[in-house]
């Protein structure tokens, strides 16, 4: 199918006329090509998120692969970086291959699997990085996620492992001696609340080591969800000294703190924790500085039980996947060049994720997404494609509406509903 969309905005560029055919973006006029009315609407390359859980296999209930996909598409994604920790955990090649197959059956956004650094996510043993590596799902990213890699000596035998094929790892930085029946953001309101505080120190003592492992061994680190201002100084520093190191923020620690935990919502426990505005406003300057290279979902699906439930007993986490663009203009306008660069050209790169990330220009595969910037919706869960409820965005007015969705020239969404 050729589509032609009439009157587009390419990043926020003048109106023009956008044809895709055979799965690219097309130099000439097509008569052929379905119309599409894109007045008022913007042209962005297709959403890359270097960082979701899809839960599958093993928590069906509270996400598969399929939904998961569905909540991507939906949100403007055309790939998705899938996280290891899984039951069982994605730490050899045939459970990396069954998810990659999994989001091929899907058909609405490349899955990329990311392999465990350590056999079972246990910080002992280093798992097969080479055999997922060169298996179908060609893995190049791995992590612990939800767990540090703590051990110094294992997180440098990684690193050196990972070199030999231009791998990535991805540390979820977190000293967990410090953060030991941690509830939320340690500072004046975890104090007033009475709840045992996650210190701002776990994270950026473990970034600090990492930066220096990687720069000794030269080898790529990537740091998970940072959080706080400091972690953004121990980046800024490694960065000016050339240490091949990038970094992500979640949606969620650029709009909101910890101040809103004095509800004792489980909605909002999340980990790392929401933090104090004067993070939020470090992150927000750290995005745009270009010291933090990408914006990542952390989209983090829970089943019902697992978060209607006592703040202390509630699993960490947030859904993210189709508010993230409308968080990300909420925050910094119609900031086009910095949206496509931050969730899609630079995420894109790091994971290897060739034909995503484009320019859009003639001849470049057609992964693409179009917005309605002047769109106003109110969040309704219910409406979420996601198998699990978990936003905190619940009743939030948000900017911006995804109208359609293009992998490889098929439309994926259409008139903002999923083609599949």
């Amino acid at each position: 199918m050729a589509y032609l969309l009439k009157g587009v905005s390419v990043l926020g560029a003048a109106p023009t006329d956008l044809v895709i055919k055979d799965g690219v973006i097309a130099a000439e006029p097509d008569n052929t090509a379905q119309v599409i009315d894109a007045t008022g609407l913007v042209a962005l390359p297709g959403l890359v998120d270097v960082h979701t859980h899809l839960r599958e296999p093993g928590r069906e209930d509270a996400e598969t692969v399929d939904t998961g996909s569905r909540a991507a598409a939906l949100g403007g994604y055309t790939a998705v970086c899938a996280m290891a920790n899984t039951d069982p955990v994605a730490d050899t090649a045939g459970v990396v291959e069954q998810v990659w197959r999994l989001g091929r059956e899907a058909g609405l956004v490349d899955v990329q699997p990311i392999g465990a650094v350590t056999i079972g996510l246990a910080g002992k043993q280093l798992a097969e990085l080479g055999a997922m590596a060169s298996s179908a799902a060609n893995v190049r990213i791995f992590s612990d996620d939800g767990f540090c890699v703590a051990d110094p000596r294992l997180m440098r035998r990684a690193l050196e492992y990972v070199k030999a094929f231009d791998g990535v790892i991805a540390q979820h930085a977190e000293e967990p001696r410090l953060t030991e029946g941690a509830q939320m953001h340690e500072g004046e309101v975890s104090t007033r609340l009475g709840l045992t505080g996650w210190p701002a120190v776990a994270e950026e003592a473990i970034i600090a080591r990492d930066v220096l492992l990687a720069e000794h061994v030269g080898s790529r680190l990537h740091v998970c969800h940072v959080s706080t201002a400091g972690s953004v100084e121990v980046l800024r520093q490694a960065k000016a000294r050339g240490v091949r190191v990038t970094a992500e923020v979640t949606p969620h620690h650029l709009l909101l703190t910890d101040e809103l935990a004095a509800g004792y919502d489980p909605v909002f426990k999340v980990n790392p924790p929401l933090r104090t505005r004067k993070d939020v406003e470090a992150l927000r300057q750290a995005l745009l500085d270009g010291v933090i290279d990408v914006v990542a979902t952390d989209h983090a699906p829970h089943a019902v039980q697992d978060k209607e439930c006592e703040w202390a007993y509630a699993r960490p986490g947030m859904l993210g996947l189709q508010t993230a663009l409308p968080i990300v203009l909420s925050v910094f306008g119609e900031n086009w060049d910095l949206i496509a660069d931050r969730m899609s050209v630079a995420p894109a790169r790091i994971a290897g994720l060739t034909g995503h990330g484009g320019d859009l220009t003639a001849g470049t595969p057609a992964n693409l997404t179009l917005v309605d910037p002047s769109y106003r919706g109110v969040v309704d869960p219910s409406e979420l494609a996601s198998r699990s409820r978990n936003t905190p965005y619940a009743g939030m007015t948000l900017p911006g509406r995804i109208v359609a969705t293009f992998l490889r020239g098929e439309a994926t969404v259409l008139d903002g509903k999923a083609v599949k």
